[in-house]
């Protein structure tokens, strides 16, 4: 196969240079005729000439084939020339020499024929190297056609997973794009729920401010009010001495105070509706006492637990009616005095009388 395929090459090789020096049909064939005889050991034929030259028609190569041969056939004779040789030796030398030359020639045939065989069994054996190099070929084209068809498909594969990586990428940028704005919104919701605390811290200081300023009132609205009760309880004491006196005084004049007596009991009447009223003023200044100590304790309790602001905003409202409340009731016990003092100075101006 190494030989081969060589001689066939070359041959190819000199025909296509052949082509390009002989333009003419009739000189080509005539060259690669003696290209295959002389140079490559082939006989040439009409066929094998058609097939490598592929010019003209098939009478083309037949005729420059005879004409070849011809030739070759008119080269081959020998003519001896010689003046030293008899006119009658001249011919049956030639003869002579064309014999030698016949059997040089069969002789060379031989050798050509046995090289021939030689040669067409390395073709042989060549086509065969061939047969299999094409097997080769042909599995290596189909594994090539295999490798092809999975590199296809791996591009294929590389190309989705692309898509999936361009597709995934997208979606981390929207993830982090979705990320930063909850940052965002987790900012805007802190900063607004610092300013709410703060608010709420501002409104809880006024709570208790307004509970301590609650407390103080309450405090002093109890004092107040244990003042009252006390002048109260004095004016009530003192109307008790005074009824006393009276009546010790209307005991000892006898009859003829019988209507001063009697004066001093509808004033005694009074007295006690006056002390009944006032009891009432005291039972009312302390059920408000105990009101005002109920709602203090709420205010407390309100400070302490975690109040909305709205309900802290509404809580203050509570103390100012507590203490509308104990204002009343102190106004009440301050000018509910009055009546007995005008009752004890009636009485002091009827004993006069």
């Amino acid at each position: 196969m190494a030989d081969a395929l060589p001689d066939e090459i070359r041959l190819a090789a000199e025909i296509d240079r052949l082509k390009g020096e002989f333009p003419k049909t009739r000189e080509l064939y005539r060259e690669v005729c003696a290209l295959l005889f002389f140079r490559f050991g082939i006989t040439p034929t009409a066929n094998r000439l058609y097939q490598l030259v592929k010019r003209g028609s098939m009478s083309t190569p037949t005729q420059v084939l005879g004409e070849f041969w011809a030739e070759l056939r008119e080269k081959s004779r020998v003519r001896i020339d010689h003046p030293d040789l008899p006119a009658d030796l001249g011919p049956a030398a030639g003869e002579l020499v064309a014999a030698l030359w016949t059997r040089a020639t069969a002789a060379a045939e031989a050798a050509l024929d046995a090289l021939r065989d030689e040669v067409e069994a390395q073709r042989v054996e060549a086509q065969r190297s061939v047969v299999a190099a094409r097997d080769d070929l042909g599995r290596v084209e189909t594994a090539l056609e295999q490798r092809t068809a999975a590199l296809l498909a791996a591009q294929v594969e590389v190309r989705e997973l692309g898509k999936a990586e361009a597709e995934g990428h997208a979606a981390r940028q929207a993830c982090e794009a979705e990320v930063v704005r909850l940052k965002a919104e987790a900012l805007v919701r802190d900063r607004e729920l610092d300013k709410l605390r703060e608010g709420f811290s501002r409104d809880l200081e006024k709570l208790r401010e307004s509970a301590e300023r609650a407390e103080e009132r309450l405090r002093a609205s109890e004092k107040r009010a244990l003042l009252e009760i006390d002048r109260e309880r004095g004016a009530a004491a003192k109307l008790q001495k005074d009824l006393d006196a009276a009546v010790k005084r209307a005991d000892s004049r006898g009859a003829d105070h019988h209507r001063a007596v009697e004066a001093l009991q509808a004033q005694l009447g009074d007295v006690r509706h006056q002390a009944g009223v006032l009891q009432g003023r005291l039972d009312a200044v302390l059920a408000t006492n105990v009101t005002l100590q109920q709602q203090l304790a709420a205010l407390r309790q309100a400070d302490t637990r975690d109040a909305r602001p709205a309900r802290a905003k509404s809580a203050p409202a509570r103390p100012t009616a507590g203490r509308a409340a104990v204002t009343r009731t102190s106004r009440q016990a301050t000018a509910a005095p009055a009546e007995p003092a005008t009752t004890s100075k009636t009485t002091v101006r009827r004993r006069r009388g």
